[in-house]
């Protein structure tokens, strides 16, 4: 505290969710100063509480492959990195995309297995003996990752935040940011409804809020709220438990296993605008029974499954799907994180570690995201990967 009451701190992350916990937990660990972060709420309550939680590295854009496998070998040695059992469940994963996309899958399967990614192509018989569940018949190839599978959005960010504090970083839930201060082209802080903390650099890691935030300071970040339905149902009798995790174009749908004994499923579209304060916290019937019937296409023995409750949670959309990272062009030490798109939780870890490298050393040297920087919608370079799927 100073003289006055304000408090201060040389980092102000304002976010507890999976991104700004991972990257209070990364400047924690290189003893980086005096670190805050301020929640609104509580820890992990916002959209990473909401996540369907995949993890998985098929991605077209290889920017977008490294931090989800530098990410991958963090939940790997979950236990060694913050303490506490992993909550990853390998189940392995798949990609179906549109028969017209197969050149693009065989593309992109080719240059995440030269970036490390354990990834194969298979056959539609190969798939069909590894899913027997499943109707494959429009299924030419599709990308298998055996090394990947779900996790826990909440818990990811709790852990994250809760071993950041045991290295001294300080929590303030409940406190909302209501102003970014900013003078002769610096952030000097932030003011919340609890008070003024002064600091030279500030994160915002606040998902579909960032856009008001920043537009209070002048400064138009492309960043939509966007409304996704989720349906968790109790496995049929006669359904096997467990399973791989799929994203598939052709019923545009995603879903995994929950436990031995449940099923997730989503959808890929979402509903815009949506207020991130007040939208539905439970899926509509119609809209999970919609779903379901397009997910049954590929596993019919979901249309005896019992629905046992469908949930809602929020994207930060961006025009390209990508996120926002880094400093804000005219105020030296404002930097952003979000605009993830759904994408986010699966690659936190590493968005943490790389944010906390371009904090302290002025560049992102695990992974180069210079093309994810906040500048490049003005700029006119949004990212346009060069094997895109239609879906991406």
């Amino acid at each position: 505290m100073s003289n006055n009451g304000t408090r201060t701190a040389d980092f102000v992350i304002l976010g507890a969710g999976v991104m700004g916990a991972a990257i209070a937990f990364h400047l924690a660990q290189r003893k980086a100063g005096r670190v805050a972060v301020v929640d609104k709420d509580h820890v992990g309550c916002g959209g990473s509480g909401r996540s369907s939680a995949l993890i998985r590295m098929h991605y077209s854009f290889p920017a977008e492959v490294q931090l989800a496998l530098v990410s991958l070998r963090m939940f790997e040695r979950w236990k060694e990195l913050v303490g506490v059992a992993p909550l990853f469940e390998k189940t392995g994963f798949v990609r179906i995309v549109h028969p017209n996309e197969v050149e693009r899958l065989k593309r992109n399967v080719e240059r995440q297995s030269k970036l490390g990614v354990n990834v194969s192509l298979i056959s539609q018989k190969e798939l069909q003996e590894l899913e027997p569940g499943w109707v494959v018949n429009d299924v030419e190839l599709a990308a298998c990752e055996p090394d990947s599978g779900y996790g826990d959005g909440a818990a990811v960010a709790n852990d994250f935040l809760s071993r950041a504090r045991d290295l001294g970083v300080c929590y303030s839930p409940r406190t909302q940011a209501t102003a970014l201060r900013v003078a002769a082209g610096c952030i000097k802080g932030v003011t919340t409804d609890q008070g003024v903390i002064d600091s030279p650099v500030v994160v915002a890691a606040t998902g579909p809020w960032t856009g008001p935030l920043f537009r209070e300071i002048g400064f138009d970040l492309p960043i939509e709220a966007e409304c996704h339905q989720v349906a968790i149902l109790i496995n049929a009798p006669d359904m096997k438990g467990g399973g791989c995790a799929c994203i598939d174009s052709g019923t545009e749908t995603h879903f995994r296993p929950d436990g031995a004994d449940k099923f997730l499923v989503g959808d890929f579209c979402g509903q815009r605008p949506a207020d991130p304060d007040n939208f539905p916290q439970r899926a509509s019937d119609e809209s999970v029974q919609e779903v379901l019937e397009r997910a049954c296409r590929r596993v019919p023995k979901l249309d005896k499954a019992e629905v046992m409750r469908g949930f809602t949670g929020i994207y930060d959309t961006t025009p390209d799907s990508r996120p926002l990272l880094g400093e804000i062009p005219g105020i030296a030490g404002l930097h952003v994180c979000a605009g993830f798109s759904g994408m986010g939780f699966k690659i936190s870890p590493a968005v943490g570690l790389v944010l906390s490298e371009l904090l302290l050393d002025g560049v992102g040297k695990t992974v180069d995201i210079s093309a994810l920087r906040p500048i490049r919608f003005a700029e006119g370079k949004p990212i346009r990967a060069e094997f895109e799927y239609v879906d991406d």
